[in-house]
């Protein structure tokens, strides 16, 4: 008699994604008037200082915040972060928003000034329009001749290939080399897809299909109109670079030439390159083929920063071509780092009076509800209500962080057990294995004689 093997119950798997601490903002959540709404956008609470924020966007949005920045002030975990994502946010998609902590301009590869001026080129877009010669069209035809590979006689490359593209209007049929046909491809061009290949560089594009009935609910490709007019045209081409990428462009080209010599080059982008950058871009400017995107550059912990980089950033802050400079702190009066002067966040007071600054308070209990159940929603957790009022409870008590950081513990501990939901009982046992700062310190204090020092 023949065995059957039992089946086992196959469990969904849990799918694996990447979410960031504000993957979930999407604007300060503003009405029509700038006020505030509880929660919207992914925001919670803090209507004073994001109604603030509102008022700089309208600002950098009119062009009235030159040689100005601000400061988010406020205790740890009150959405200082969340503010200068929203601000980038509400400025636009293609904005350009950099983050970083005022402790990483230590580093011993590079100078100070070297990696904020990194970072200042980073936060500037320069969306650059171009008008290029292209062939535009649905392909009606595609044929792809093959040779055998020079290396591997059993694998087939492309030679070349002919296209037939067409239009409301005309018809052309092209015969294009091995690189464009590698692209064709590699794009997985076939008969229906619109398409334009640059005339001058030979790069393909690949814009969709013309979708003239609706079959299917979900499909893999954009959905676009019939191209009219000649299928051999002008079209204005819009792409955005920051200021970084052209550095490094032609710092690239400088290292290259430099090799050949034997001439050593070090990691750091020369004045003199981010000079004749800045020209052809204002070039561009001027002659209409380009337009300059200020963006959102944000320092965390910005009392890491030392006297040095605090000149360094109230001199940038005064060039024609300068971020929206946002920081951020959480510290009282302290020492300014590389003095013994002490100020408020322990920032220059000359720099002080340039800023507008914006204080963030810590959240009552209704708020942190809130933003435990938009974490919880954002990480895919399912929460019973008795775990999220217990959650709550600990954010009020303890601290935000730390209920946001009990969430992902309690599933786990929730799923051992077979259970669908989180319940009170699984956030107390994750509170057990993992404690706060206060429990911590209690911890070190009672074995302190056991501890090395």
């Amino acid at each position: 008699m023949k065995k059957v093997a039992a089946i086992k119950e196959v469990k969904p798997v849990r799918e694996l994604r990447r979410v960031g601490a504000h993957s979930h903002i999407r604007g300060l959540g503003l009405d029509e008037k700038g006020r505030a709404k509880f929660i919207a956008d992914g925001m919670v609470g803090q209507t004073e200082a994001r109604e603030a924020a509102g008022i700089v966007v309208q600002m950098i949005r009119e062009g009235k915040m030159a040689g100005r920045g601000v400061l988010l002030v406020g205790p740890s975990g009150t959405g200082k972060t969340a503010i200068a994502v929203g601000i980038a946010k509400e400025l636009g998609e293609d904005t350009p928003f950099v983050a970083m902590s005022g402790a990483e301009i230590y580093s011993s590869e590079m100078k100070k000034t070297e990696i904020l001026m990194q970072a200042i080129r980073k936060s500037i877009g320069v969306r650059i329009k171009e008008k290029r010669l292209v062939y535009e069209g649905i392909v009606s035809k595609i044929r792809i001749a093959y040779v055998k590979h020079p290396y591997n006689p059993y694998v087939r490359v492309p030679r070349e290939a002919e296209i037939t593209l067409e239009t409301k209007d005309d018809s052309l049929t092209l015969r294009v080399g091995e690189e464009v046909a590698a692209q064709l491809l590699q794009l997985r061009v076939r008969k229906g897809d619109v398409i334009w290949i640059d005339a001058e560089t030979g790069e393909v594009h690949k814009t969709g299909r013309v979708c003239k009935e609706k079959r299917y609910d979900v499909t893999a490709y954009r959905c676009v109109e019939e191209p009219s007019g000649a299928v051999k045209k002008e079209k204005e081409i819009v792409y955005t670079l920051t200021l970084h990428d052209l550095d490094l462009s032609l710092a690239a080209q400088r290292v290259a030439f430099a090799t050949l010599l034997g001439v050593p080059m070090s990691r750091e982008i020369p004045s003199e390159v981010r000079q004749r950058v800045d020209e052809e871009v204002k070039k561009l400017i001027e002659s209409g083929k380009a337009e300059l995107m200020p963006g959102v550059l944000f320092i965390d912990d910005a009392h890491m920063l030392d006297i040095e980089a605090f000149s360094f950033l109230s001199r940038a802050m005064e060039s024609d071509m300068s971020p929206i400079l946002i920081l951020a702190t959480n510290r009282g009066v302290t020492k300014i780092r590389g003095t013994d002067i002490e100020s408020p966040h322990g920032i220059p007071l000359d720099l002080l009076d340039r800023l507008l600054i914006i204080r963030t308070r810590p959240y009552n209990a209704d708020e942190i509800k809130e933003i435990l159940r938009i974490r919880a929603d954002e990480e895919d957790i399912p929460l019973s209500e008795e775990a999220l009022e217990e959650l709550t409870k600990i954010g009020t008590e303890r601290s935000l962080r730390y209920a946001v950081q009990l969430m992902e513990p309690a599933r786990i501990l929730a799923e051992r057990e077979g259970r669908t939901k989180v319940t009170a009982e699984d956030v107390r046992k994750a509170a057990t294995y993992f404690v706060d700062i206060k429990e911590s310190i209690k911890y070190v204090q009672e074995y302190e004689e056991k501890f090395l020092k």
